[in-house]
């Protein structure tokens, strides 16, 4: 295992960039030195949120026209919740998707008798017709008798997004339209182009997953209008997002089935094609990916704009234990990306600006701390198969960017974190080619249980040169690739250690390698 630093090592602060972090004062001094340091989450993060207590689920943004800027409401998850009555709504606010403030708790469960002793997914609307913000939710009933509903949609309005009014006289439940008593919920409620509401909620009927739709003009009275879309075979998509964005109309939703567990999406030029892309189970892919936004470290997305900007917010699912080769927890941190559309109508995650402005006149200089590879003083390097270079030490909020050439189709290189010069075992993003036109970004323990099932990303195009943006924040990593992946993973001991670049085959050409800290 990894040696701990025991000796030789000054009682002093951890530098950041040299700059001091008051958060831990009595950090080891590291700087200069290439041995693994057992370091732990900060209480806060600085990128991704998270509450001070417990995790991030399923994110419901919003963008308020009255205030000007995003509410992101979640399940607030204590870990260790409350019997019958737990997942409160808690919300924050944000100008720019990269620093949030907290809102606190909006949105308190019901009692232990009622609909909704707990609470699940749901979105907000604004109606500037009576000048009311509307939540809408699922109300999940404790321990429910065979006359009783387990999940029905309920929702509640403010005036002032900050006191709430429950309407205990609306609860909209599915048996009445053919739908399932105790499988209804995650209500998505939009507008069409015409100033239409329709509410799509997540059901199955006759034991198949469907969204069901209903319609208003008064987000009050509903009309049920049928089967919004079927799910294709035996799937079931939670967290529905149907928004319209050019001239596009999509679903977004999260996968619930073991086999996928990821954040997909479907597009259509009429809200009828968007509909028809899932009729008979066709499978009318929107892309070549099977429309797979993320991998399985980011769940729950739901998306929101202010007109001009699309973001993204989901959660970056915890690993329990802390343990890097763990299968993913529920709930996680507050993770956004800035929503991109193609000239085709396709989709993908890319960097949200205002993170990288936080790093802006932040690089630090890099520093080779071990390695077999080229030396990196030149500003770029050729690393030979088995080789490597081990740079220096990250911070908690870091930011890296750098261009990686390849040799040939067959080369393999990877990225590693929470590693030093003594590391038996480490974590590594594997670049490795699936086919001769594809790559897959694969999680690894390396020196330990190899290829970690569940961190793999979705296949995409290879190529001869790779431009890779990384943003972490204590555990929580985000990379992009070449403007067509987006990757989301959690990765422990990543802060205030070191990491490398290693060719595992072929040969690669590393450059313009830069770090930032804050």
């Amino acid at each position: 295992m990894r040696k701990s630093i025991l000796t030789g090592l000054a009682v002093v602060s951890l530098a950041a960039c040299n700059g001091k972090d008051d958060t831990e004062p009595y950090v080891r001094d590291l700087e200069g030195t290439s041995v693994y340091y057992p370091s732990s989450d900060m209480s806060s993060f600085g990128t991704f949120y998270k509450p001070a207590v417990g995790f991030v689920a399923d994110p419901m943004p919003f963008y308020d026209p009255v205030a000007g800027d995003w509410k992101v409401l979640y399940l607030q998850d204590f870990s260790h919740n409350q019997v019958a009555t737990y997942h409160p709504f808690w919300a924050v606010s944000t100008r720019d998707a990269a620093s949030y403030m907290s809102l606190g708790e909006l949105l308190p469960c019901g009692g232990a008798e009622e609909q909704d002793a707990a609470l699940g997914t749901g979105s907000v609307i604004y109606n500037p017709a009576d000048e009311l913000y509307y939540v809408f939710y699922t109300g999940n009933k404790y321990n429910p008798r065979p006359d009783e509903y387990a999940q029905a949609v309920m929702y509640a309005t403010s005036s002032d997004f900050k006191t709430w009014n429950k309407n205990r006289s609306f609860v909209l439940t599915g048996p009445a339209d053919g739908y399932a008593r105790n499988d209804f919920r995650d209500p998505h409620v939009f507008a069409d182009e015409h100033g239409l509401f329709h509410l799509v909620v997540a059901t199955t009927k006759d034991g198949k997953g469907v969204l069901a739709e209903y319609t208003s003009s008064d987000l009050r009275s509903w009309e049920h209008k049928g089967v919004f879309m079927s799910m294709m075979w035996d799937r079931f998509y939670e967290c529905p997002d149907v928004f319209r964005m050019g001239d596009w109309w999509y679903l977004v939703y999260s996968e619930i089935h073991s086999s996928v567990r990821k954040v997909q999406y479907f597009k259509g030029r009429t809200l009828d094609l968007l509909k028809a892309c899932t009729a008979d189970d066709a499978g009318v892919w929107p892309d070549s990916k099977e429309g797979v936004l993320d991998s399985r470290g980011f769940y729950a997305g739901k998306t929101a704009s202010d007109g001009t900007d699309r973001y993204v917010w989901g959660w970056c699912a915890n690993r329990p234990g802390s343990d890097n080769t763990a299968s993913y927890g529920w709930g996680g941190n507050l993770v956004a990306h800035k929503l991109v559309q193609n000239e085709d109508g396709t989709l993908v995650f890319s960097p949200v600006p205002a993170i990288a402005d936080k790093f802006a006149g932040k690089d630090c200089g890099l520093k080779v701390l071990d390695g077999n590879g080229e030396d990196y003083s030149d500003g770029s390097c050729t690393l030979a198969e088995g080789e490597y270079i081990l740079f220096n030490r990250l911070g908690v909020c870091n930011r890296i960017t750098m261009h990686i050439e390849t040799s040939s189709a067959a080369c393999r290189f990877s990225l590693s974190f929470a590693r030093g010069s003594d590391s038996d075992k480490y974590y590594s993003l594997v670049f490795n080619p699936e086919d001769a036109d594809r790559v897959k970004v694969n999680f690894e323990e390396d020196g330990g249980a190899g290829f970690v099932a569940g961190s793999d990303s979705y296949l995409f195009p290879r190529a001869d040169a790779y431009d890779i943006t990384i943003n972490t924040d204590n555990s929580v990593l985000t990379m992009y690739v070449n403007d067509v992946l987006a990757y989301t993973c959690r990765v422990y001991g990543m802060a205030k250690n070191p990491w490398s670049v290693n060719c595992l085959n072929g040969e690669i050409s590393a450059n313009n390698i830069k770090l930032a800290k804050y």
